[in-house]
Parts: structure tokens; sequence; C-alpha cells
């Protein structure tokens, strides 16, 4: 008795004899503990807190048998709740009273929590009050379990006879600590019990940012962490020397004894119940698609103790052979899943879940997630935990359900076969599923557009769309927590199909085991049963698969499978069925594989529709339905010819004679469809792919004949021009391939049908030439010189007859057609370097102004008459039958653009070509141009064509008057039957200012500054005036217009500034009797003004040359002759006027005058006339 009062007496506080001396001034460090005050959010952050129980290593420590804190409690007292205490005896001798007093600090803290509801002011007192309670009790169970692994060891029987108490307590501790945990247990409650003001704080974002955490806040951490130290508390009793331990004071309602077995069941079971009631809290808030982005855990706190149960029951099942940690979830989910009651231990979980099954996938995934942390807490993509298969298989056989839900439930089992190696049973159940309900349409309505899952429009977008079933986004990236909107649960499972199928280290194992369920559930009722929608579906899995497995086996399959759908299919149908042998026919090509098969089944198909859609009794309504397929496989024979490496796969035949029905029924929409898929096909085979010859000799077999029947059309397809420029370029490129009736010179044969046959529609050639021109080593350098003229000649002719199709208002008359044509560089055409100085920037016009200048500037420049010769044939050679080219403008004087074009152009052509057209060669060409454009039977409507071009017509032809050996004559008198037509046709009828001064003959003068043309011109111009009835007098009666007549001649004297006196002169009689015969002020005037203009030019010629005054006087000599005795008084008052101007003229008349005088009064017989003397 004295032993035992001082054992105890030295070692219960506060009476130690050791408390007077130091207490243990070295406090442990602060041990891990669960806290969200630093998390970015309550999101998942992948990594744990550093500070947190599996951060600091407790877990793995806790496995793997290791000292929980090293470090720690190594003094000989240790500071607990405010008292100091023996670190190696405390626990055994003080176990009732440290848990008392850890009960107190837990009841002081409840304290806490209810008053910081109603004192706000106390906020930051009440957190530091709390935080420390907090952290004195976390010490304390760090204590217990550094005591447990330290100091506790294995007890034995106690032999008999007396022992030491200390002993007996020791022997005692197992099951007192058993007891005490049951009791702090029970003293705490369950973790779904917590007040609602506790259990609240799970949802708080961002604790500890903005103000500090909440008494409520620190209290469950507390309890966080209670239920987490109980728990590895527990586990060290259970797995201490493999003993069982009893709690002799407590008997549990079956009247057993509790154990430490019991308790950590029960423990475990409630924890495992509580946290489930918690997350199924959550899941009511989650959409379905957000099912894979919204966690089960509400913070790091609740996820970290998922983390610690998942590793301490996995570690029991392998080291204790107990259950696993899905044996306990699995019984827990399916009593929620049979709205069964579950078993004793797990208490009652909540009832409100409002859809179990969905709750059920959920929280399987996010936990499958939770296995790939290891120990530690580092996120690691091997798997930790084992798979859960046999409960997912069991889910999966669950009743129907709608499509919403089984889009999440699939989008969970692919996330799971992610994490988990794919299971054979699974992908079979779920294939069961989808295999009955191919046809269905697997939409969800709620999800608007997006729920719709993609649909693929062509072969490749269907490739596309398996590459992306075949390849999965990673887990967690965005690719795969959306699906649920952009993919259906079909795709979904064709997702997982591909996984289970692209197991490394299978040797194709997979696909032996699913083959035989794939291919027994389709036969030929089976096949017609499926709709479009179920026919897309089985399309999209027959790709999948072959991309996965045997493709040529299942390639051959799905051939045979399709083949049997009724011949008479939908044509929307047969559109489907082309797009996924296309597909697979592309995989073929990816591979390498030769697709002389697939393209042989394709053609024979494509051929029969095509045939159908040429028949004339096809109805209307069924050749448009017919043109949906035949329009994909267009699009999708592109797509083949794109993606293809070298063409040497056979391909060819996938170009048949089903083309050469197809392309002469199609409208013109349609065979614009047509005509840019030859283009891709023909340029594929010139850019950078192997030229096979295979190819080649398709496409002229099948569609080059029809091309050349479209030639002559009034309304050429847009790209019949395009098409045909890319069979000359492969004509130049494989010259062996073109069919006999094009050799042995296949471009120029090409050429004669596109490009020079003068019956060609303008549209046709100018978007056909430019194709050879511009490609470098085109046809545009390898033809003969002869092929090169007739390409100008053919450019030529459709510039002038561009506008054509032009209706009276300017518009188009055929719709759909090129408006402009393109641009032509004839300067390849012209081989003489040094005769083009210039640089041109051609386009549609300035081509006429090229051709003329540069043929005109080569011709000039010749010397030699051969060469003349020989240019002036390459010349005529360029134009052709240029008035048959202008014709309808002509006849049908319109469209106005048309004749201005026409009179411009050939304008150019004669100015320019002058020297040209004056010889023997070409005098018949200048002879119609004249006889067709200027001297027409009827210049109605021609007026503004001849006013701005008249000019050019005017130097070209005075050139060619004055350079003709042979016709000079003739020539000379068409240009005055020009200028007399066109004098009078443009003479306005009153002597307005401006009229007179836009008269197209005085323009020749700002159009040119060569003195002989205007010269010439000018002289004819006279000769006209006073030759004919524009000056000349019917006895006294003046011609009409004889005001504007004179004007004329005023402008035309005043522009012009030759000296020579025959043409000065040439005007001075008609002016003489005007101004004798007329008394009109007007005139008069008009003709004061040209008669002291001539004078003025004479006598300033005379200086230089005395004859020219010689011409006037021989002018006047003749009046003063002509009107010597009748008009006296008119010819004086004239002189009069002219003696002012120049005295010399009248000083030599003198003697005439006076002769005349002498000669008149004698025949007067009045003697003499004083006033005229």
């Amino acid at each position: 008795k004295t032993m035992e009062e001082d054992i105890s007496q030295s070692l219960t506080p506060p009476v130690s004899p050791f408390a007077g001396e130091s207490q243990c001034e070295l406090t442990p460090a602060l041990p891990p503990c669960f806290s969200c005050a630093f998390d970015p959010g309550r999101d998942d952050t992948r990594s744990l807190s550093s500070d947190s129980y599996i951060g600091r290593g407790s877990l793995k420590r806790l496995l793997l048998r290791l000292a929980p804190a090293p470090a720690d409690y190594e003094d000989d007292t240790v500071d607990i709740f405010g008292f100091p205490w023996v670190t190696e005896t405390a626990l055994v001798e003080s176990t009732k009273l440290l848990f008392g007093l850890f009960r107190q600090k837990l009841l002081k803290l409840e304290t806490l929590v209810q008053s910081s509801s109603h004192d706000f002011g106390q906020a930051s007192s009440l957190h530091y009050e709390a935080e420390d309670l907090r952290q004195q009790c976390v010490l304390f169970l760090q204590y217990v379990k550094v005591f447990l692994y330290r100091y506790l060891e294995p007890t034995c029987p106690l032999e008999e006879g007396p022992c030491h108490p200390y002993e007996e307590l020791e022997a005692q501790l197992p099951s007192a600590l058993l007891e005490e945990l049951f009791g702090v247990t029970l003293f705490i409650g369950r973790l779904k019990d917590l007040p609602a003001n506790i259990q609240s704080a799970l949802t708080i974002q961002h604790q500890g940012k903005v103000a500090p955490p909440a008494p409520h806040t620190q209290k469950l951490r507390l309890v966080l962490s209670v239920y987490c130290r109980s728990t590895e508390s527990l586990f060290v009793c259970l797995t201490f020397a493999g003993q069982v331990v009893y709690a002799h004071h407590f008997v549990n309602l079956t009247g057993e004894n509790l154990t430490n077995n019991s308790l950590f069941e029960e423990h475990l079971c409630n924890l495992l119940s509580d946290l489930t009631g918690m997350a199924m809290g959550k899941y009511s808030k989650v959409r379905p698609t957000e099912a894979l982005t919204s966690h089960h855990y509400h913070c790091t706190c609740t996820k970290e103790l998922w983390i610690l149960l998942i590793h301490l029951l996995e570690h029991r099942s392998k080291v204790l052979h107990t259950q696993s940690f899905w044996n306990y979830m699995n019984k827990l989910l399916r009593s929620l899943i049979s709205s069964q009651p579950v078993a004793e231990q797990y208490g009652v979980l909540p009832t409100h879940c409002k859809d179990p099954l969905g709750f059920t996938w959920w929280l399987v995934t996010h936990l499958a997630e939770l296995g790939q942390y290891s120990r530690n807490g580092a996120f690691q993509n091997e798997k930790q935990l084992e798979d859960n298969w046999s409960f997912v298989g069991e889910l999966l056989k669950s009743t129907s359900l709608q499509e919403d839900q089984i889009r999440m439930h699939v989008h969970c089992c692919l996330s799971l076969s992610l994490l988990w190696k794919p299971n054979n049973s699974t992908v079979t159940t779920l294939w069961e599923y989808y295999s009955k309900n191919l046809s269905g349409s697997f939409t969800v309505p709620w999800l608007g557009v997006s729920g719709l899952g993609s649909v693929s429009r062509t072969p490749l977008a269907l490739l596309d769309q398996a590459r992306s079933c075949c390849s999965p986004s990673p887990l967690r990236s965005s690719g795969h927590t959306q699906l649920y909107r952009s993919a259906n649960s079909f795709h979904i499972f064709l997702r997982v199909l591909a996984l289970y199928l692209a197991q490394e280290n299978a040797g194709g194992a997979p696909w032996r085991q699913i083959k035989g369920r794939v291919y027994s559930k389709f036969h030929q009722r089976r096949m017609q049963e499926l709709s479009e929608a179920g026919l897309m579906n089985f399309l999209l899995l027959f790709v999948v698969v072959a991309r996965q497995a045997e493709l040529e086996d299942v390639a051959g399959r799905a051939c045979e499978l399709l083949g049997l759908l009724p011949p008479d299919s939908p044509p929307a149908q047969r559109s489907l069925v082309w797009r996924g042998q296309l597909a697979l026919l592309l995989l073929f090509q990816e591979r390498g594989l030769d697709v002389g098969a697939q393209a042989s089944w394709l053609a024979s198909s494509f051929s029969q529709t095509a045939r159908e859609f040429y028949l004339k009794t096809t109805e209307p309504s069924r050749r448009l339905a017919l043109w949906g397929p035949l329009g994909s496989y267009l699009e999708g024979v592109a797509e083949v010819f794109e993606t293809s490496a070298s063409l040497g796969l056979s391909e060819e035949k996938l170009l048949n004679e089903g083309f050469g029905l197809l392309l002469p029924a199609c409208r013109q929409s349609e065979l614009s469809s047509a005509l840019g898929f030859l283009q891709i096909v023909l340029r594929e085979l010139r850019v950078g792919k192997d030229r096979h010859l295979a190819v080649a000799a398709a496409l002229w077999a099948h569609f080059f004949p029809f091309l050349r029947s479209l030639r002559l059309s009034n309304t050429p397809p847009s790209q019949l021009a395009d098409a045909a420029a890319g069979f000359t370029l492969l004509a130049f490129d494989l010259p062996s391939s073109a069919p006999q009736d094009l050799q042995p010179n296949p471009i120029q044969s090409i050429m004669q049908c596109f490009s020079w046959d003068d019956m060609l529609h303008p549209l046709l050639v100018t978007r056909y030439l430019p194709h050879l021109l511009q490609n470098s080593s085109g046809c545009g350098g390898s033809v003969s010189a002869s092929a090169q003229t007739l390409s100008v000649r053919a450019w030529f002719r459709c510039v002038l007859q561009q506008h054509i199709h032009k209706n009276p208002d300017g518009t188009d008359s055929r719709a759909g057609t090129e408006p402009q044509p393109r641009t032509l560089d004839i300067r390849p055409f012209i081989k003489r370097k040094s005769a083009f100085p210039y640089k041109y920037s051609l386009n549609t016009l300035s081509l006429c102004i090229f051709l003329s200048q540069a043929v005109g500037r080569v011709y000039s420049g010749l010397q030699v008459l051969s060469e003349r010769s020989a240019m002036a044939t390459r010349a005529l050679d360029y134009t052709g039958d240029i008035m048959k080219y202008i014709k309808h403008y002509l006849v049908n004087k319109s469209p106005q653009e048309g004749l201005l074009l026409a009179y411009w152009a050939v304008g150019c052509v004669v100015k320019h070509w002058s020297p040209l057209l004056a010889t023997s060669k070409a005098q018949q060409l200048l002879f119609n141009i004249v006889n067709g454009l200027l001297l027409p039977n009827s210049l109605s409507g021609l007026d503004k064509a001849l006013r701005d071009n008249l000019s050019l017509y005017l130097q070209g032809l005075s050139i060619a008057t004055s350079m003709s050996q042979s016709q000079g004559a003739y020539l000379k008198k068409q240009l005055r039957d020009v200028i007399s037509k066109y004098l009078d046709h443009f003479l306005p009828a009153t002597s307005s200012v401006g009229a007179i001064a836009n008269h197209p003959v005085l323009l020749l003068r700002t159009s040119t500054k060569r003195p002989d043309i205007t010269g010439s011109v000018s002289y004819l111009v006279c000769v006209c005036l006073s030759s004919e009835n524009f000056l000349h007098f019917k006895g006294n009666a003046p011609p009409p217009r004889l005001v504007t007549v004179l004007a004329f001649l005023l402008e035309l004297l005043r522009r012009n500034n030759d000296s020579d006196p025959a043409l000065l002169t040439m005007p001075l009689p008609s002016l003489l009797r005007c101004l004798k015969l007329v008394n009109e002020p007007h005139v008069r005037r008009t003709s004061t003004e040209a008669l002291q203009l001539v004078v003025e030019r004479c006598s300033a010629a005379a200086g230089d040359a005395p004859l020219s005054l010689s011409y006037c006087v021989c002018v006047f000599r003749s009046f003063v002759e002509e009107n010597e005795g009748l008009y006296d008084k008119q010819v004086y008052s004239v002189l009069e006027t002219i003696a002012v101007l120049d005295s010399r003229v009248v000083q030599v008349l003198i003697p005439v005058l006076s002769l005349s005088l002498r000669n008149t009064e004698h025949k007067r017989g009045l003697g003499k006339n004083t006033t005229l003397r």
C-alpha cells in the first residue's frame, strides 16, 4: 500500500514532485492537421496541403509501422492541456483523467460554437480561443498515437503472485484505451449528426482569406481530426501483435464484449456511411453535364479523409485478408440502389437521394479517381486502388433509363476505363444494350442543339469522328469532361470499345473475344430495320472497329452487311452507305493498302444510281433526290484523291463509266459541283503526286468527251474552261495518256477545241487561255508559232465579243457566267525583244493598245521586204476576220458598250497599222473597215462610237493614203467621202461654240502631233467645204447652215498652224463670195475674221516664201475680174479691208484694178466713175 501511495502521489498531477522543476520548455512541433485555409478553393486542387495528415507522411508511416513522430516527445515530461506529465507513463497511469480533460476541451469548444452564433463582435477573439483548444486536442491525440507506438508492448499473461501496480495498469491500457476511444466517438457523435451550422462550414469558399475561421469551423476540423486519429489508433490496436482487445466495461447491444475489431468495423462503417451521406447531399445540386467536374467531397479535408480510408482498408485487406475498400462501399451502395436497409454497422443512410443509380455511378467514378493518390498524398497516374468492374457490371444491368441518365453512366464508364484496364464483361454488356437500340436518336431534349451530337457530312469527317473515338481525351481534360454535351452515349460507348480493343500486349485477344458478339447482331432483317440514324451508328461502329482491329476483315464484313440492304433503299440511306464505304477506303489509304475491292463495290453502286439519274423516264423529284447521294459521292471521292499520297492504290476505279451518264444529266448547279470535283482530281494528279497513267486514262475516258460536247454551248458553265485547261496541262505532263483522236499533238488538239475555234463563247476562251499562260511550264511556251498566233487571235476575238451577251440595260443575259474575261499576256507570242521597249500591264482593253502598237512598231522597224511581208501576214492572222467578230454589234446597234469597244479597238488597229494596211495584202481589210464602220448605210445608234473614235480612223487613213502605191487615189477618195460624210453629220444646226469645238474632225488636231496627218486632213476638209454644198452658192442664194459652216471653217483655221499657201488660200473664194453676197452681220463678221486669218498667215509666210503671197494675189485678181462692173462697191470694200491687213497684196492689184475700172467705164459709156476712182 505504501509503495502504491508513493507511485500514485508521484505521478498524479498536480502534486507531482516534478511540478516545481522545468516543465517541458520544448513544446513538440505542431502535428499534422486538417485545414482548407490556404487552398485556392473548394474544388479539386490535385495536390494535398503540405500540412495535412497525408501530406506530412503520417499515413505512409502508419502503414509501414514507422514512428509517427520520431523527433517529438523525447523529453521526460510533456505539456498536455496545460499540465506537465511524465512522457513515458502519463497515458498508462492517467488514462481516464487525460480523456476526461480531452472531453472538457471538446465541451468548451462546443460552448464557443454556440456563443459565436449570437455575438459577431467577438469573432476574432473567439477564433483564437477555438484555435488554441483545437491545437491542445490535436496535440493530445498525437501523443496518444506516439505513446502507443513507442511505449506500449504486447501484453502477456501476468505471473501468479504479486506484481507491480504499474504493470497491472499497463496491462489494462489497451482495454481502457479502447473504452475511452469508444466514449469519445459517442461523445462527439457521427458526422451526419453534426449541427447544420457546423456542416455548413464544408461549403464555405476560401476560408481564412478575408476573416479568420469561425469556431464552428474549428470544431469541424477537430471532429475530423478525432475521427482520423481514432481510426489510426484503432488500426494500431487492431494490428498490434494480432491480439484481440476487449472493452470490459461496455457491452454492446448483442450482449458481447466490445473488441478492437468490432469497434474498428463500426467506426469505419459509420465514417463511410456519413461521408457517403454528405456526398449524397452534394450530388443533389449536380447537373449531369457537371458530373465529372463536380467532386463528391466538399473540401480537401473530407477528400483527405476518403484517401485515408481507402489506403487503410486496402492495406488491412492485404495484410489481414479482410474486406477491401470496394467491398465496404459496394455493400453500402447496393442497399442504396435496391432501397433496402443497410447493414446494421452502417447506421442509416439519408433517404432523399434524387437518383440513387446516378449517384452510385458518380461516387464510384470519383472514388476511383481518388485511388490514384499515393500514401504520401502525391497524385500518380499509376493505379493505387484495385478496380471494381464486378460492381460496375451490376450497375450496367440496372433498369433501362432515359438518354440523359445513360449518357452520364456511360461517361462515367469511360472514365473508369481510362483509370482501370478496360473490362470485357463491361464492354459486352454495353454492346448488348446498344445493339438493340442502334436506331435510337440518343438525344437529350433539354440540351438543345448541343445535345444532338455531331453529324459527319463527308467520309473524311466520319473518319475523323472515328479517330476522335479511338483517341479519347485525357481523363481530366475539358475534351473529356465536356463529352456529355458534345457526344451522345453511343459515341461515348465507342470510346470505351476503342479503349478495350487497343489494350497493349493483348495480342488481339480483345477483338477475338468480342468479334462474334458484334457480327452476330447483324443479319438481313436487322440491317433492313435500321433507320437512317441507326445506319449512321452502324457505319461509325465499323469504322472504329476497323481502325482498332483487323481492317480488311471488318471492311469485308461491312460490305457484306451493307449488301443486305434493299436495292431500292432511299437516296439518303444510299448517301450514308457510300460515306461509310469511302471512310473505310480512306482507312485503307492511311495504311497504304490497295483499295481496289472497296472501290469496285462503290463504283458499281454509283454507276447504277447514275444510270437512273440519266434516264429520261426518271421523275424530276426522283432525280433531285438522287443528286443527294451522287453529290456526296463526288465529295467523298475528292477527299480520297486529296488525302492520297501517291494515287497508286487503285483509286482510278472510283472514276468509272457512271460519270459518262451523270454529267450529261446534270443541271447547272449540279454540273458546277461535278466540274469542281473534276478540277480537284486533275489538280491532285498533277501536283505533288506520282502521275499514274491509270488515273489519267480514266479521266480522259469518262470526262473529256463530255467537256468537248459542251464547248460550243451558248451558255457554257463557268468551270468548263478550268476543267478543259486542266486536261490541257495533263496532256502536257502525260501526252501518251490522251486518246487517239487527239494524237499526235494532244495539246494543240485541245487548244483547237477550247480556244481557237471562232464559234466558241468568248468567256470560255478568256477563262481557258490564262490557265495555260500562267503555268511556268505550261503550254504557252511549248506550242508552235502558228499555235501562238491562233491563241492571240482567239483572245483578240474574245476581247471584241465580250459584250455580245449584254442586254440593252447593261446586265448580263446569262445567269451565272464569268463577269469579266481574265488577263492574257501576249508578249510571249511576239518574239522581237527589241521592238518592245515598254512594259504593259495588260487587261481586256489594253490588249488592243498593246497588240496594235506592238505590231505597228515591229512592222515600221523592218527594212527587208520579205520580213515586212511576213509580218503583214502574221498581223492579219492576229486579227482574223475582225469584221465578222464585230458584226453582231453593227447589225443590232447594241449593246452600246460593245459598239464603243468595236470602234475603239478597230480604230487602234487602223491608226497604228496604217503602213501595214496600205500594202496590197491588207488593203482589202482596210476597205472593209471603211465601208463597214465609216460608210455604213445608216448611222443610227453610232453617233457616240463615231464621235469618240473618228480621229483614230482619220489618222490611219491619211497615212495609208500617202503610202499606198496601188490604191492611193481610191483611198484618197474614201478619205474624202468619210470627211464629207461626218462634216455634214456632226455639224450642228446652230453655231454653238461648244458644239463646233467638239466636232470630231476638229478633234484630230488634239489627238496627233504629226503635221503631215493634220495638213492632209485639213486640206481635204477645205476641199469638201469649198467644192460641195457647204459654201456653194446657187446663184445668189446662200447655202444652208452658212453661219455654222463659217464658224467651223474659222475654228479649223485657228487650230491649224499650217503655212501651206495652197491650203490657206483654198477657202478664200468662198469667203469672198460670202462678203460679196451676204449682208447678215454674223456672216460678214465670221467671214471677215476668217479672211483676216488667211491673209495674216499668208503674209507671215511671205517673209520666208514670197510665193505664198502670190497665191492670195491670184485669188484676189480672179475675184476682181469676175465681179467687175457688177459688184464694184463690194469688191472695193473687201480690198479696203485687205489693204489694212497687208498693203502689199492690194499694191500688186492696183494695175488690175485700174484696168478693170477703165473697162467698166468704157462699157457703161458714162464717162469717168469718180467714186470708184
